[in-house]
């Protein structure tokens, strides 16, 4: 596989990784019980590790930016 080709798929990874946290976002109700809470934290380790993953196959392409948090 290509440096591309990794970097577009670990993009659709992080992709979908958003859209699951957005539709536990559209279902969870007003005030979560503790089992919401849990799974908000596995979806959002998830969402965290895939896009480690992504800056990753991005710098292995050749696409990094310096951080926007940088003066």
């Amino acid at each position: 596989m290509t440096d591309r080709e990794n970097a577009r798929r670990a993009a659709a990874a992080h992709t979908e990784a958003s859209r699951e946290l957005e539709a536990f976002l559209r279902r969870v109700p007003e005030v979560p019980a503790p089992e919401h809470v849990a799974e908000f934290a596995t979806l959002l380790a998830r969402e965290e590790e895939i896009r480690a993953e992504r800056q990753d196959a991005l710098d292995a392409f050749g696409l990094s930016a310096p951080s926007i948090d940088e003066p």
